[in-house]
C-alpha cells in the first residue's frame, strides 16, 4: 500500500491544473485552427450569408407628419426585392442609382412592408419622397431611400406618440440573418436612438425610458466584440503575450483608452477614415502582435523581464515598483499596440454605423455601447489569463508551445485577412 505524502499530493494537484490551463489554451488554439480553415474556404459568395445593419433617420416632416430616411445595403435591397440580375450586378454609383430610379415601385413596395410608422392605433400612410440615392458607408454601397408616411391620429394640438417597427431583412429570406436597424429619431419633441432588432422590432417615442434605451446599446457593444473575430483574436494576441498581470493590465488600458478615442470622434463625424484602409490595418495589427511574441518566444530569445519572478512572492514595495519600471521593449509594445488600437476604433465605429449629428442623447448612446465593448474585453481577460498564468507556473514548457502555437495562428489569420481585404476579396 503506497501512502500519500503532501508532496506527492501537491504534485499531483500541479499536474491537474496545468492540465486544466493547457485544455483552455488548446481549446483557444483551436479556435483560432478552425477561423484559419474558414478564412481559407470562405469566399466573397458567402460574404452575404451573414449579418447587416440598416439604418434609419426620423424626424417630423414638413408635408407630412413623419420623414423617413433608410439606409439599407444595396445588393441585399435588391436581392431582397427580387430584381434582376442586371440590378443586383450593377457596380458604381452612376449604374447603382440608375437600376433604384428604374425599380423605385419595387423597392418603396419592399421597403415599406417592412418599415412601418404608427400613430396611435393607425399605420401611417408611406409614400416615396425622392428617387433613391447610393452613398457609401465602410466601403460597402448603401441605398438611402427616403419616405414621408401621413399619420391619421393626431391630437388637437399635433403633438403625440409614434411607434417605429422594423423587420428589414428578416431570417425568413434565408440569406441574411439577425438584421439590426440603428434608428435615431427627433420626433414628438424628443430626441433618442435605439436598436431594433428580429426580436424586439419596434421603439414608441416617449414610451421606452432612457435606461432601456441605453441597455440596448450596451448589448450591441457587447455583440460587436463577441461577434467581430478580428478584435477577438487582437485580444488572443495581447493576451497571450503577456507574462504578468502588469503586463495584460497596461497593454489592455493602452488598447481601451485609443480605441475609445477614435471611436467616439469617428462616431460622431469629428473623423473619417475610409474602410478600405482600416479594414486591412486592422488585419495586419493582428498579425503583428502575434509575431511579436513568437519573437519574444523564439529558440534562443534571452529571458524576458520578469519572466523568472514569482510576483506573488515579492514584497509588497517591490511589485509596487516594477509597475512602474518598464523597459524599452515594455514601452515599445504599449506604444504600438496604442496605435493600432486607435485603427481598432475606427473599426468599432464602421461597425457601428452611425453617422448622425452631434447630440447629448447621441453621446450617451456612443458611451454605453463602450463601454458593452469593454465589459466583454475585460471578462474575456479575467477568464482565460488567470489559467495561463497558472499553466506557465506549472507547465512552463507546455505554456511555451501553447502560447507560441495559438500566436502562429492568429498571425497566419491576420496575414490571409490582410491580403484578402487588400485585394476587396472578403
Amino acid at each position: 500500500m503506497t501512502s500519500t505524502t503532501p508532496a506527492r499530493t501537491a504534485s499531483r494537484r500541479g499536474a491537474v491544473l496545468a492540465a486544466l490551463g493547457l485544455t483552455v489554451v488548446g481549446t483557444a488554439v483551436g479556435t483560432v485552427v478552425g477561423m484559419v480553415g474558414m478564412v481559407g474556404t470562405a469566399g466573397p459568395a458567402a460574404a452575404h450569408d451573414a449579418t447587416t445593419d440598416a439604418y434609419a433617420r426620423v424626424t417630423a416632416g414638413a408635408a407630412a407628419d413623419v420623414h423617413v430616411e433608410l439606409d439599407l445595403e444595396y445588393d441585399l435591397l435588391m436581392k431582397s426585392a427580387w430584381l434582376t440580375a442586371e440590378a443586383y450586378d450593377a457596380r458604381g454609383e452612376a449604374a447603382q442609382e440608375a437600376q433604384l430610379a428604374e425599380h423605385a415601385d419595387e423597392v418603396a413596395a419592399y421597403v415599406t412592408e417592412r418599415f412601418q410608422v404608427a400613430a396611435g392605433d393607425d399605420l401611417c400612410t408611406p409614400a416615396l419622397a425622392a428617387d433613391p440615392t447610393v452613398v457609401d458607408r465602410g466601403g460597402k454601397a448603401f441605398a438611402t431611400v427616403a419616405l414621408d408616411y401621413a399619420c391619421p391620429t393626431r391630437d388637437e394640438e399635433g403633438t403625440g406618440t409614434h411607434a417605429l417597427f422594423s423587420a428589414l431583412f428578416p431570417d425568413t429570406e434565408s440569406f441574411v440573418h439577425t438584421t439590426e436597424t440603428m434608428v435615431t429619431y427627433d420626433l414628438d419633441g424628443e430626441e433618442g436612438s435605439a436598436v431594433l432588432t428580429p426580436s424586439d422590432p419596434t421603439v414608441t417615442t416617449g414610451g421606452q425610458g432612457t435606461w432601456h434605451r441605453l441597455g440596448e446599446f450596451f448589448v450591441l457593444g457587447a455583440e460587436h466584440l463577441l461577434l467581430g473575430p478580428d478584435h477577438l483574436l487582437f485580444l488572443l494576441a495581447l493576451i497571450v503575450g503577456s507574462r504578468r498581470l502588469r503586463d495584460v493590465v497596461l497593454v489592455a488600458t493602452s488598447f481601451t483608452v485609443a480605441h475609445s478615442v477614435t471611436f467616439l470622434l469617428a462616431a460622431t463625424g469629428a473623423v473619417s477614415a475610409p474602410g478600405a484602409v482600416v479594414e486591412p490595418v486592422i488585419a495586419l495589427s493582428i498579425a503583428a502582435v502575434a509575431a511579436g511574441h513568437l519573437w519574444a518566444v523564439r529558440p534562443g530569445a534571452p529571458p524576458r523581464l520578469g519572466a523568472l519572478v514569482d510576483v506573488a512572492t515579492e514584497p509588497r514595495h517591490q511589485v509596487r515598483r516594477r509597475w512602474h519600471d518598464l523597459s524599452r521593449s515594455d514601452v515599445t509594445r504599449l506604444a504600438v499596440v496604442f496605435a493600432f488600437g486607435l485603427v481598432h476604433g475606427l473599426g468599432f465605429a464602421g461597425a457601428l454605423g452611425l453617422d448622425e449629428p452631434w447630440s447629448w442623447g447621441l453621446l450617451g448612446s456612443l458611451l454605453v455601447f463602450n463601454v458593452g465593448i469593454e465589459a466583454v474585453q475585460l471578462g474575456i481577460i479575467a477568464a482565460l489569463f488567470p489559467l495561463l498564468v497558472l499553466l506557465r507556473r506549472r507547465a512552463p514548457r507546455a505554456a511555451r508551445w501553447a502560447t507560441g502555437v495559438a500566436a502562429a495562428g492568429v498571425a497566419v489569420v491576420g496575414l490571409v485577412w490582410f491580403v484578402q481585404r487588400v485585394l476587396g476579396l472578403g
